[in-house]
Order: structure tokens, then sequence, then C-alpha cells
């Protein structure tokens, strides 16, 4: 029996439901989930979520929406987001911002055609005293230079190859 995508995602929302005890206070976990595993929340997850917590898929999208860190879009296996706060303005953030549009060949707020890389902005990272900071999904770069962004991606592509045997670590 062939099991499509849907029915994958639609019994793994049923188990995280179950887990959560199927009430308004899993939603996060289980958005939180979902967004992990398939890097955002299609309009089938949504109706999935509301049937198994019995709530109006409508206040699912007002969540989503509200929270600049879930998505209805697919992104990147590597989402990128650079700090724009004046601290991290005056820090050298324009020179780093350019090194990753160059190194990527995309600019903020698109994803490369292999899918591999978005790039973001964030209003603020709560780093301010170590600008420019930048995150790369949910780790924290601090004090990123265009060499330091070189290495941070080259650190990112190794974990495409066929050698990949770490994830991302700390420039």
């Amino acid at each position: 029996m062939l099991v499509t995508e849907r029915q994958t995602q639609a019994e793994e929302i049923k188990a995280l439901a179950e887990k959560y005890e199927k009430n308004r206070s899993s939603l996060m976990p289980i958005l939180q989930a979902i967004q992990a595993k398939y890097s955002h929340i299609s309009d089938f997850a949504m109706q999935e979520i509301a049937r198994h917590l019995d709530i109006h898929p409508v206040e699912i999208y007002g969540v989503i929406s509200f929270y600049a860190f879930l998505r209805t879009e697919q992104t990147g296996k590597f989402v990128i987001r650079l700090c724009r706060t004046l601290s991290c303005d005056m820090a050298g953030k324009a020179r780093v911002a350019r090194q990753l549009e160059s190194e990527l060949g995309i600019v903020f707020g698109e994803t490369t055609s292999d899918g591999h890389f978005t790039l973001e902005y964030a209003n603020c990272l709560g780093l301010c005293d170590q600008g420019p900071a930048m995150l790369v999904n949910d780790t924290a770069f601090t004090g990123v230079t265009p060499e330091k962004v070189h290495e941070i991606i080259k650190g990112c592509k190794r974990t495409f190859s066929v050698y990949a045997q770490e994830g991302l670590k700390h420039a």
C-alpha cells in the first residue's frame, strides 16, 4: 500500500495531539513540531491540527501569522536571520548582508533554487552587545564578519555532502 505524504503527516499530527493531550495549550508544541519537520505549516496541517484539537482553522492561522518564526510557506533547510537593529547596523551589518547575498546568489526574503538556504532579516536577536548577529536555524553567531559568513555558509554546505557527519557548528 502506498502511503502519501498527507497520510504520514496526518498520522504524525494525530500522535502529537495525543502526546500533548488534545487541548488548546498543545497548539504551540504541535505547530513547532510540524514546523521543525516540514519547515512550514501547510493548509492541510492546519486543518488536521484543527480537527484534532477541536478548534477552528482560522484560529490556527491567526497563531501562525502572529509569530514570525512560524510559516505557511516552504523555506530552505537553513534559514539565516540577520539582525537588523541599530546596534548591528553600527557594527557592520550592511557588509555582512552583502556577503550573504553574494555567497548565496539571492536577496533577503528569498530561498535558493535548490531549497537549501533562506535569507531573512530579524528585528532583534537579543545579542545587541555582540553584533552583527545572525541565526542559522537555531544556532546564533555573533561578531559576524564577511569572512565569517563564508565559513558559516561553507559549514552549512558540508552537511549536504555524502561525507556529512556532523551538523552546523559555530564558526
